[in-house]
C-alpha cells in the first residue's frame, strides 16, 4: 500500500465539482436511472458503485451480528433482541 501511494502522480491542478453540484442528488439520480434525461450535473456511476458496495458489506455485518446474537437452550432459539422470535416461553410450553 505504501509502494502504491508513493509512486502515484497526482496532478498539480485540483479537480471538483461546481458548487451548485449536489453528489447526494446525482447518486439518486443515478439509481433511478434518471442521468440519461439531463437530470444529473456529474457523472455518478462511479459514486453509485462504492454506494452499493458499502451497503452490501454493512448489510452483511449486521445479518452477521444477528446471527452470532442468537444461541441455543434446551432446544429453542434464545434470541438477544428478546423473545419476539422465540417460542415465548424457555420452558417450551404453550401460553
Amino acid at each position: 500500500m505504501v509502494v502504491t501511494v508513493r509512486s502515484a502522480e497526482f496532478g498539480t491542478e485540483v479537480a471538483g465539482f461546481s458548487e451548485d453540484a449536489s453528489v447526494v442528488h446525482n447518486i439518486g439520480y443515478a439509481l433511478f436511472n434518471l442521468g440519461e434525461y439531463g437530470v444529473a450535473t456529474i457523472p455518478s456511476e462511479g459514486f453509485l458503485a462504492a454506494f452499493l458496495i458499502a451497503a452490501v458489506a454493512l448489510d452483511v455485518a449486521v445479518d452477521g451480528a444477528v446471527y452470532l446474537a442468537k444461541r441455543e437452550e434446551g432446544g429453542s432459539i434464545v434470541s438477544a433482541v428478546g423473545q419476539a422470535f422465540t417460542d415465548g416461553g424457555r420452558d417450551g410450553g404453550e401460553r
